[in-house]
């Protein structure tokens, strides 16, 4: 039977897509890139810090592991090396030039690739190189190049981007060696459109020339007891009917619930549950898509433990005709699947096309405790031929207010960085179709770094640079949740407020005096905030509340980001969190707000309904003083 408590990290977390619905603790997903720091479109400049000859562009303490890397460049500006460092190590573990992604251990297609753009106003085809190459470190990480990443302007190109994971603890983390076989997750990767998951004996309920009128719903499947569907497939119309033209694709929806829950739990058009919006072309990722033979499939594993029932419902003028479908369903893997540690296989509200004034396009907001695994956005502008894939996505988790995945543009959201002009492209965990720019459709699979979520996530994204133009966005996510949150608020710190630092017992030494702020986050919103804080080069301390039942405990913090490399150790009840610092190696002197956290083990706060913590400033860098200015205590359930 499968270890649930430790869930598969880094190379065996892809290589087991069946146990994708397992419920996460003690991770949450992180990003660091080339953001522009005044909210613009400028995004280049990919640094962090220089140190001695090199680059920085990543750097983290704590346990964690790197699931997405990207960057592009021109091919005659001069070629960057990056050096991976894992644990604080002096020499790198991995050294890579950017001509070599694709075929330089580890770093080997399809799990690492390259792509060539298109022409950029006569500078020449750009080159984009990514990496979904999972790479787990039990104390830290850096990253660096022995060349500025500059932006276009400089002929060099900058942007870039990590996602990772962070972990509360080391437990089960084995810090990558470079060493570990890839031939499972190669062979996984290397047949896209058939099932990535490991085979189980499975009954499968097949219906041929499946015929919907105009607002008729068919029942399909119907089953009780415990169970897991494995797969979805259906032959895609061959367009000799009405049903046959694209509509179909918005046209006909299916409808999923699991153990008699009150509303469906997957609710979709099938054009986004097979992940193509538009239908031009044939694309698929690993999950789901559609096949070089026309047949569409989805092999996200969907477990219940009551019952079954799956429909499909046609919302269109005109009738609509499938060839076949066929749904493969199984009760043999039910101990994969423990309930209450497992999340059911859900899709947000479909948002339909629309446009959203000056404001970011909300694809999904979901509620409870999971993980989002997908992520599928369409855009529609005025007309074709125009930019229209500057806009940055921006996923904000449990209602921090700085993101914590975002993109410098929609196209570096599916890893290829410059522009839609050449569809459809595919690797086996992100694609997009479309015509020149517009309309586009992407698909974004998060296997490995998938988003886990204790209470919320909301997903948007930019209508250009700077949400200055006019786009429609349609899209939906999949996730695994429950309705029950993950995370209690059970106190808050109002920093620089006599009444609540006088109930919280707080105080400050070493102090270097209080100011006040106003500024915005990096959100995208024109909104500010004004606040008061302190700072020091000493230390603070504080008592909070916390649930007795808790399983773990998140300090967030409103800081400002003026500075960077701001470091702290924190202790609980004297007893020092020997995890990690709390580090945050970016800042931003335009955007200055930044909400963080800091993600205690269980092992220092079970049991108690109380917590005297201290927060000790480390000097770091450029740094000379740690600030606060809020403080949020939730307490993990």
């Amino acid at each position: 039977m499968t270890n649930t408590t430790h869930p598969p990290i880094g190379l065996a977390n892809l290589e087991r897509f069946d146990l994708l619905p397992l419920l996460r603790d003690g991770v949450q997903v992180h990003y660091e890139g080339s953001i522009d720091k005044k909210g613009f479109n400028w995004d280049w400049d990919w640094m962090l810090y220089k140190d001695g000859q090199e680059y920085v562009i990543f750097d983290v303490d704590g346990p964690g592991c790197i699931y997405n890397f990207v960057q592009h460049r021109y091919p005659d500006s001069p070629e960057p090396t990056f050096r991976f460092y894992f644990d604080g190590e002096r020499e790198p573990r991995f050294t890579i030039r950017h001509s070599e992604f694709g075929h330089k251990h580890p770093f080997v297609t399809p799990l690492a690739d390259a792509y060539m753009g298109p022409e950029d106003s006569g500078r020449g085809p750009i080159r984009v190189v990514r990496s979904f190459v999972p790479m787990p470190y039990a104390r830290s990480c850096r990253i660096t190049t022995d060349l500025q990443l500059k932006g276009f302007e400089k002929g060099d190109g900058g942007w870039g981007h990590v996602n990772y994971h962070s972990y509360a603890t080391a437990d089960g983390v084995r810090t990558y060696t470079g060493q570990e076989s890839l031939e499972r997750v190669l062979d996984i990767w290397h047949r896209v459109g058939e099932d990535p998951k490991p085979q189980v004996a499975a009954e499968a309920a097949v219906v041929r020339d499946l015929t919907l009128a105009p607002g008729e719903a068919k029942l399909l499947l119907d089953v009780t007891g415990p169970g897991s569907i494995v797969s979805i497939l259906a032959d895609a119309p061959d367009g000799d009917d009405g049903g046959g033209r694209p509509d179909w694709l918005h046209d006909i929806w299916i409808r999923a619930t699991w153990d008699g829950h009150a509303a469906p739990d997957v609710d979709s058009p099938l054009g986004a549950f097979f992940g193509n919006e538009l239908g031009y072309n044939n694309i698929g990722v690993l999950s789901h898509g559609t096949r070089a033979d026309g047949v569409l499939y989805n092999y996200f594993p969907m477990p219940y433990w009551r019952s079954a029932r799956v429909e499909l419902v046609n919302k269109g003028k005109r009738s609509a005709r499938l060839p076949r479908w066929e749904i493969r369903h199984t009760d043999a893997n039910n101990a994969l699947y423990p309930e209450g540690g497992t999340g059911y296989f859900r899709t947000s509200g479909y948002r339909a096309s629309r446009a959203t004034h000056l404001a970011d396009s909300i694809i999904g907001h979901i509620e409870g405790k999971g993980h989002m695994v997908a992520a599928i956005v369409t855009a529609h502008a005025w007309r074709e031929g125009i930019i229209s894939c500057e806009g940055d996505v921006r996923v904000h988790i449990d209602g921090i207010r700085t993101p914590q995945v975002e993109s410098d543009g929609s196209e570096s959201y599916v890893c290829y960085g410059w522009g839609f002009p050449t569809p459809p492209e595919v690797n086996p965990s992100s694609a997009y179709d479309g015509l020149t720019d517009s309309p586009w459709s992407m698909v974004r699979l998060c296997a490995g770094d998938f988003y886990p979520f204790r209470s919320e996530l909301v997903f948007g994204i930019e209508a250009g640079g700077a949400n200055n133009q006019y786009l429609r966005h349609s899209g939906i996510l999949f996730y695994y949740g429950v309705d029950a949150p993950g995370m209690v608020l059970t106190d808050e710190i109002d920093v620089g407020n006599h009444d609540s630092e006088t109930y919280h017992e707080y105080s400050m030494r070493g102090g270097t005096g209080s100011y006040e702020l106003e500024s915005g986050f990096e959100d995208g919103a024109r909104s500010t905030l004004r606040d008061r804080g302190n700072e020091f080069n000493g230390h603070s301390e504080f008592r909070v509340a916390v649930e007795p039942g808790n399983i773990g405990v998140r300090l967030r913090r409103r800081s400002d980001q003026i500075t960077g490399r701001q470091r702290a150790n924190v202790y609980v009840d004297g007893v020092r969190v020997e995890e990690r610092s709390w580090y945050f190696a970016d800042r931003n002197p335009y955007k200055r707000w930044l909400e963080d956290e800091f993600e205690i083990p269980a092992k220092y706060t079970a049991g108690k309904t109380d917590l005297g913590i201290r927060i000790e400033y480390v000097q770091e860098g450029e740094s000379r003083t740690w600030n606060e200015f809020y403080y949020w205590i939730y307490s993990l359930v």
